[in-house]
């Protein structure tokens, strides 16, 4: 096998000067084998030959890439970063050297569906800043696992409908570059907590738009001992990205108030949810809802009021290689050995 070893290679589109319609941006620190399953989903995407794949991670995890694995795609570069400190600071490196007018995050854990790319870009002709897909359970057959996609993506399961949104799936959403390189060095903060960032684009008079066509599959935790930690760290991320652009008094005051996310949030999912279906499995991961949500809400209290402290590097660690927080079974069901 013929093997990668440049610091960026580009393949044949690239070569006879046709810029690709979408850059997807997927980060490893851990090695190439924890993301050959979402590769093999790219590479079966109906506008693979539209599309530019961009692997970013330090020198030793991209070693050994094959390079018949990725001659499907219309370019393909890998970008070699000393230091892999978060998915926001890789994917950002990403986003800088990409090629084409959009970009699309992916993940190690999910899988989009054959038509998720070609969705993307034909939201992308309208009016749109960001196109965020539907997202639907990876690993269905345990309480965390649900109770996990609820809390992180419970806005945007599928069978919902496409429509306007006031934010979009973290680290699975798609953006007109152009729009990105506008915040500069602030591009790798911006990148860590997404919802913050999306609200940002909202101020400044962008739209965003979910496209529940443009769908993928999500392996969620199923193991308590790995969620129960990254509830902690991801609530107290969130709270202390969003106190940076906040006054002194306003983060009292939602420290304060932590105590009420649950609520409010278990409510908001329960309103949002589009589906009989999805309400049983509500119900049914009810007491597993509740202790997330509660871990959350303190970690977001200790991030409004001491900021982020370790949380980033913390979360970093849960992000990638998901399959060393989730069930043998699970892996064996997805991955199949």
């Amino acid at each position: 096998m013929n093997k990668v070893d440049d610091q960026q290679v580009h393949a044949r589109d690239r070569d006879r000067g046709k810029t690709p319609l979408l850059s997807v941006i997927l980060a490893t620190p851990a090695g190439y084998g924890t993301i050959r399953k979402t590769v093999s989903h790219l590479r079966s995407q109906t506008a693979c030959g539209s599309l530019e794949l961009i692997l970013v991670g330090p020198p030793q995890a991209l070693q050994g890439l094959g390079v018949e694995e990725l001659s499907s795609f219309a370019s393909y570069q890998v970008v070699r970063i000393e230091k892999f400190q978060s998915i926001g600071q890789a994917n950002a490196a990403g986003i800088r050297q990409a090629a084409a007018p959009i970009v699309a995050l992916a993940e190690d854990h999910c899988f989009p569906d054959p038509q998720w790319a070609e969705n993307l870009i034909a939201a992308h002709q309208g009016p749109w800043a960001a196109v965020g897909p539907g997202v639907r359970n990876a690993n269905p057959n345990t309480a965390v696992s649900w109770a996990d996609l609820f809390i992180g993506y419970g806005p945007w399961l599928t069978p919902a409908s496409s429509r306007e949104a006031e934010f979009l799936p973290g680290h699975n959403t798609s953006y007109k570059r152009e729009i990105l390189l506008g915040y500069g060095d602030q591009l790798d903060t911006m990148m860590e907590a997404e919802t913050v960032l999306h609200w940002d684009l909202r101020e400044k008079g962008y739209r965003l738009y979910m496209e529940s066509t443009a769908s993928a599959a999500h392996t969620n935790f199923s193991l308590w001992s790995s969620w129960v930690p990254a509830q902690f760290f991801n609530g107290r991320l969130f709270a202390g990205a969003r106190a940076r652009q906040k006054p002194l008094p306003w983060c009292i005051v939602f420290a304060l108030g932590s105590p009420l996310i649950p609520i409010v949030r278990l409510w908001r999912i329960w309103a949002g949810l589009p589906s009989q279906d999805l309400k049983i499995r509500f119900l049914s991961c009810l007491h597993a809802l509740m202790i997330g949500l509660a871990i959350d809400g303190m970690g977001q209290m200790v991030g409004y009021a001491f900021g982020t402290g370790n949380a980033l590097d913390k979360v970093a660690r849960f992000e990638v290689d998901r399959f060393k927080h989730i069930r043998e079974q699970d892996r064996l069901d997805i991955l199949g050995n």
